[in-house]
């Protein structure tokens, strides 16, 4: 898979099929753009995903703008999972956001990926004050040579597929209603880092991740499973917060696994949210920080013992 970033100023493709939008979370309605895309492809054109970073409402919003759900090492992962030909990264600045609907087709569609599919979803908007749809992306594409797909808005179970819905399920801590409309539990990932080793002398050692990308979709205490490199997937227990108890700074993901005492630091870890336990809570006493911390290790084992013998 080819990745691209920014303008690369020459064609990329010829003939491709193409699907553009901000994929994040790529959820089960993003998933289905894609899979029209390779359908339409049918292995024997290109398929290229278009997507945009920083995302256009951190762009024009960047104090109030939602959590990102996914990051870009995760849609990568992703695109090449699905044996996506381009993944391009547009970088969303001024100069992009000031292009008429016109001059993104032009440049973008025609001049760069000489597109003759354009897969979208139905409230796709493109160009400068979103004053494209998908009704002038059809009349754009009569009239340049290319095909519009628009392909309608998924529910399941009467909820509508989107991030905004899936970021609201992880605010609430219904782990399971995010993962309905992901089609996959919910993962973060990231290196580990050395930190206090506060956790190993209480007797809780944990694998460390800083979370740069603010604010978190969710926070706090969560049964999940883990991996890194080389590794299938572990029970674990994690504290996702600025760890109130300890006077901590910052948000950070600290994953117990459970009966493993190996060394990750420097490694790439994934966790996988099964069920949340509890919201973080400040202690006044350390004794009860560890009881607290033994109680939501119980729970975690039961819960997850529960949801392997389903």
């Amino acid at each position: 898979m080819r990745v691209i970033r920014d303008n690369p100023g020459r064609q990329l493709l010829t003939s491709s099929v193409v699907t553009i939008g901000n994929f994040d979370a790529i959820h089960l309605g993003h998933q289905s753009l894609i899979r029209q895309c390779k359908s339409l492809a049918q292995g024997k054109r290109p398929v290229a995903v278009v997507t945009f970073e920083p995302l256009p409402m951190a762009f024009f919003r960047p104090e109030s703008a939602p959590a990102r759900l996914m990051s870009v090492r995760q849609k990568l992962k992703f695109f090449e999972s699905e044996d996506i030909d381009l993944a391009w990264f547009l970088r969303f600045n001024r100069k992009l956001a000031a292009k008429t609907a016109d001059e993104f087709v032009q440049q973008v569609l025609v001049e760069t990926l000489a597109a003759s599919d354009v897969v979208v979803g139905r409230d796709f908007h493109y160009g400068k004050g979103r004053e494209g749809n998908v009704d002038t992306l059809t009349e754009s594409g009569r009239e340049l040579g290319f095909n519009v797909t628009a392909v309608p808005m998924l529910d399941v179970e009467g909820q509508r597929v989107s991030s905004t819905n899936i970021r609201q399920c992880l605010a609430e801590g219904d782990l399971e209603g995010a993962t309905k409309l992901l089609g996959r539990p919910y993962r973060m990932s990231g290196r580990v880092i050395r930190g206090q080793q506060l956790g190993r002398k209480l007797g809780f050692p944990t694998a460390n991740v800083r979370i740069v990308a603010l604010p978190s979709p969710l926070l706090g205490v969560f049964a999940v499973r883990a991996r890194w490199q080389g590794s299938g997937w572990h029970n674990a227990v994690v504290n996702l917060g600025t760890r109130p108890a300890v006077g901590g700074e910052g948000i950070l993901l600290e994953t117990h696994v459970f009966d493993y005492d190996g060394d990750l630091y420097g490694k790439r870890i994934e966790v996988e949210f099964v069920k949340k336990l509890r919201d973080e809570t400040h202690f006044e006493d350390m004794d009860d920080l560890v009881l607290q911390m033994r109680e939501d290790e119980q729970q975690a084992r039961a819960c997850l013992e529960l949801t392997e013998n389903r």
